[in-house]
């Protein structure tokens, strides 16, 4: 046995290779709240509240959660290397076939995953059995669907460079039977109602244990920036899924990283707290400012069309199309809003007269235009490097 801490100890196999092995949540002795922790939480949950009210103003707030699932996917998968786009995912949606591109589709699944896990949290609390089936909906017929999905592993798994083996890992997960025993601990620390810790270390706590038992061949990342925003749900902290700290996460990947190997190897759960409460205050202010810009956005081009369009009424009805699906073709407007080609196509090109919409294909086939000053509000950090 070597390097045991408050966080859990690393203990030699017989295979001869270590593995950590994980205490129980919460930490013993408890996470020490000092004078800057404080401040960092009470920031967090200020601006999470700001975050939470901003649905109440947003003349349509499913459609702004549905956009800003769909930017999470991207982000959280492109952690995970996936090369694919917001661009790439809007485009999908607007496509009338079942094809996709591979990575695209890993994107696709992560939206779907979101969605199922808000549709069952009313059915079911935050358990195992919903994990797993996320799991299930996360990795379904793409890249790791053949590592058992819905399924906790049943082998040892382990984390580093390409290459590397179980001996020369940069860590190793708890083995399969502590990781059963780890997985039901979480389980139990998930759903209790102490109210001794507050929410926002509480989900810390949460996100960095489930890294650390890596309970799934694949798709552990994933899912477990999933769980953040399901617990928030879940208890009410949140009405709707808006808090997504992928993008923060891939601005910080190294600290990221770095903070939850302190936590194995030194039991640092303070400067992985600290380092997460400030990942919350910052994506919560991104969001705010980006649904405010939304809304001023709407009002502007509203008035514009107002005055400049000769039938206000079906350009007031695209622009509410077009806040759903921002790349679209005149086909898409004619069967959207219930008109004929001909005055779909007279419509598209008032808004581009105007300067609201732009072609974004050089083809004239299926021609598709792009709400573009929405689409780079939303896009932004998410371009492929």
């Amino acid at each position: 046995m070597k390097g045991q801490n408050r966080s859990g100890k690393f203990i030699r196999q017989q295979s001869d290779y270590t593995a950590f092995i994980p205490n129980p949540l919460p930490p013993e002795p408890p996470v020490q709240i000092d004078n800057e922790m404080l401040y960092l939480l009470s920031a967090a949950d200020r601006r999470l509240g700001r975050l939470d009210g901003i649905t109440q103003i947003l003349p349509n707030p499913d459609l702004f959660v549905a956009m800003y699932v769909k930017k999470e996917a991207v982000l959280s998968s492109q952690i995970e290397g996936t090369q694919a786009s917001l661009l790439d995912i809007l485009e999908e949606d607007e496509k009338s076939n079942n094809y996709k591109e591979k990575s695209v589709e890993e994107v696709v699944n992560y939206v779907n995953a979101m969605n199922y896990g808000i549709k069952r949290l009313q059915e079911l609390p935050l358990c195992l059995r919903l994990i797993r089936e996320i799991h299930s909906v996360l990795l379904k017929d793409v890249r790791g669907g053949e590592r058992n999905p819905g399924e906790f592993r049943k082998s040892q798994n382990w984390i580093g460079p390409a290459g590397c083996t179980l001996s020369t890992a940069t860590f190793v997960p708890p083995p399969v039977p502590e990781m059963q025993e780890a997985m039901n601990n979480l389980e139990l620390f998930l759903n209790n109602e102490d109210d001794s810790i507050p929410p926002l270390i509480k989900i810390g706590l949460i996100h960095a244990q489930f890294e650390t038992i890596h309970p799934f061949l694949d798709g552990n990342g994933r899912v477990g920036r999933l769980l953040i925003t399901f617990w928030l749900c879940q208890q009410n902290i949140l009405t709707k899924p808006l808090l997504y700290l992928s993008y923060y996460f891939k601005q910080n990947r190294l600290e990221y990283y770095d903070r939850l190997m302190e936590v194995r190897f030194k039991g640092d759960w303070e400067g992985w707290i600290k380092f997460f409460l400030k990942g919350i205050a910052e994506v919560s202010d991104e969001a705010i400012n980006t649904a405010k810009r939304i809304l001023a956005l709407k009002e502007q081009h509203t008035s514009l069309i107002n005055q400049r369009i000769k039938n206000p009424s079906n350009g007031l009805k695209l622009l509410e199309t077009l806040f759903e699906y921002p790349l679209i073709t005149i086909g898409k407007v004619a069967e959207m809003l219930e008109v004929s080609y001909p005055t779909a196509n007279a419509l598209v090109n008032d808004f581009c007269n105007i300067g609201l919409l732009k072609s974004s294909s050089k083809t004239q086939r299926n021609k598709k235009f792009s709400y573009y000053e929405y689409v780079n509000m939303l896009q932004a950090g998410t371009e492929l490097q």
